[in-house]
């Protein structure tokens, strides 16, 4: 987290990245005094678990043709993967820029980790096949957009028997079991994950419908996704995070202290409640308390996310190219797959007249590209990298 910059923090499930904030006891409805619609107009979208992993006639169809042919030819499990993976079938493309239901992921055919589990997952049960979702432990994966840091965590389902890697999905398991990931095979494979049950899974993904309703600023609908999200699962710790984040937008600082203190009396070293806890603090005008956080918070976390890179663009644009070149390599030693942070390490090599260098950071940074709208802004600017190259060698 931030805390210099005093920037709100949230946790989001369904990129790459590791998850946190879900405890293992026994479920416990939240208390009531968590919640503050009063202050919240109505919803302007329907929200409603069910709709989830809900199946249409669309997918109900697809369900009695295309996978039925391959599970007339391969059995039922193989036949669902292949199916919906494979070329030639529903061929499923990953994009992490939203969170679709298992209906939206399907109709788009793309989607980021949370909603292709969601949507394996329908299918899976309109077949009556026993599921698992797991939360895998990966390294921290930091985003930021309008001035709101995420930290995304990563999940993927199993089903049973191991089945030979496709283009799309890596497949791994033993006999009794088969996990399906949606990340490449080296991102994956030997990192510990645990089992969570479909309340988690289905808090996981309101509360990242409630962090996308956020980042554009509609704070009302935010509200009511976090609300539906610990209403689901009162365990899962992230959405009264998002909750916190959102009392504080509207100015109701005592609610959001309550909120992250609750999360911090089951978690005191949750370094997003921490960090969120300062912001709170600091507004209010507690700054003796919010340095002892603050305090607390650089001993968990000693070199902010972003930190490098925020002092790279102030170096670009104080015209350093050399000096930004070497904190955006700084920043990517610990977050190499940022495309970000590839693009402006382009831009330095750029100005620093290397164009070999350039072309091949915006390369990296197309190829870690996890959005259709990214994919299209590097590659135009590969493109144009490109052109640049054959005019010079004409030259």
């Amino acid at each position: 987290m931030k805390i210099r910059a005093l920037i709100a923090v949230l946790a989001l499930a369904g990129a790459a990245g590791g998850l946190a904030g879900c405890a293992v006891e026994p479920m416990a409805p939240p208390r009531a005094d968590v919640f503050n619609d009063a202050a919240f107009k109505p919803p302007s979208v329907r929200i409603d678990v069910q709709d989830a992993m809900a199946l249409t006639p669309a997918m109900q169809r697809f369900a009695e043709t295309e996978m039925a042919t391959e599970i007339r030819n391969k059995g039922l499990r193989d036949g669902l993967i292949d199916a919906l993976y494979t070329k030639g079938r529903l061929q499923l493309d990953y994009d992490s820029e939203t969170t679709r239901t298992a209906a939206e992921a399907f109709d788009a055919k793309r989607g980021n980790c949370m909603s292709l589990v969601l949507m394996t997952a329908a299918f899976a049960r309109h077949l009556n096949l026993p599921v698992r979702f797991n939360s895998v432990y990966l390294e921290e994966n930091w985003t930021r957009s309008n001035n709101i840091y995420f930290v995304a965590g990563h999940v993927n389902i199993s089903l049973a028997r191991p089945l030979a890697t496709t283009a799309h999905t890596t497949v791994f398991g033993d006999p009794e079991l088969l996990t399906i990931d949606f990340l490449p095979p080296d991102q994956v494979r030997g990192h510990r994950s645990r089992t969570i049950d479909e309340t988690t899974i289905l808090a996981m993904f309101l509360n990242n419908r409630a962090a996308e309703a956020l980042t554009v600023g509609q704070v009302d609908d935010a509200y009511w996704w976090a609300r539906a999200a610990i209403m689901t699962d009162s365990r899962w710790l992230a959405a009264y995070n998002t909750l916190a984040v959102l009392y504080r937008r509207k100015g109701l600082y005592g609610k959001a202290e309550s909120t992250l203190r609750l999360v911090l009396e089951r978690e005191p070293l949750n370094s997003q409640a921490m960090s969120n806890l300062v912001l709170v603090l600091s507004d209010t005008g507690r700054r003796e308390e919010a340095q002892v956080y603050a305090n607390q918070l650089a001993q968990i976390q000693p070199v902010p996310p972003y930190k490098f890179f925020d002092e790279g663009v102030a170096a670009m644009k104080a015209g350093e190219f050399a000096t930004a070149r070497q904190l955006f390599r700084k920043e990517l030693a610990r977050a190499a797959y940022v495309p970000e942070f590839h693009f402006w390490l382009g831009l330095a090599n750029w100005g620093l007249g290397d164009v070999p260098g350039a072309r091949g950071e915006i390369a990296k940074a197309l190829e870690n590209s996890a959005t259709v709208k990214d994919r299209e802004l590097y590659g135009a600017k590969l493109a144009w990298l490109n052109e640049m190259r054959e005019q010079q060698r004409r030259r």
